[in-house]
């Protein structure tokens, strides 16, 4: 038997936010974190192929905005195991009625919650706290060639981070990213 959940909308309406049912008694607790029956009911018949795992050493640390182009392109199932983070999906689907808009959702390991993020969409994030860890089930493995990015500061996504760019850390590949004006690969 499925466990239950709760499934919440977000601002673009390919996004939702899931929060798994949490079990607790003297020992802890219990959430299934993944049913792939229970997931289908929800509209999610993606099959997932690789689990990804990060860890974060302070908060205010970004990453992101990033994709895959098609035949790599990657839905994703988003949660933090420890810690806190803002996950953003910008929806980069040109014939989109949102192309360009995004959406935020802060994602907890105390609240267990999740963001599924279809293809199409570029993600990214930034820690809240110290020593945060994200976890996520992608449906294409990593491919290199399609690895593609867009500026997570760019002033056109209007998007509000919690962190003051010079407060950022960053890897050097994400700080030159292209702004969404410039990138010439994205999906139609």
């Amino acid at each position: 038997m499925a466990m239950p959940i709760r499934v919440n909308q977000l601002a673009i309406p390919d996004l939702i936010e899931i929060e798994p049912a949490t079990f607790m008694d003297e020992r802890g607790w219990f959430s299934e974190t993944y049913n792939q029956r229970t997931y289908e009911r929800l509209g999610i018949d993606t099959a997932f192929v690789q689990d990804n795992h990060s860890y974060s050493e302070k908060a205010g640390t970004v990453r992101g905005l990033h994709y895959q182009l098609q035949p790599s392109a990657q839905a994703k199932l988003i949660r933090v195991l420890r810690g806190r983070a803002v996950s953003v999906a910008l929806d980069i689907r040109r014939s989109s009625p949102t192309f360009g808009k995004h959406a935020m959702i802060e994602l907890s390991g105390g609240q267990a919650n999740q963001v599924f993020i279809p293809a199409g969409f570029a993600h990214g994030f930034c820690t809240l706290e110290p020593q945060t860890e994200v976890f996520y089930k992608a449906s294409t493995f990593y491919d290199p060639l399609n690895e593609r990015g867009i500026n997570w500061k760019d002033p056109a996504l209007g998007i509000a981070w919690p962190v003051r760019a010079a407060d950022a850390t960053l890897s050097p590949k994400d700080i030159e990213h292209p702004m969404l004006a410039e990138q010439p690969d994205l999906f139609d």
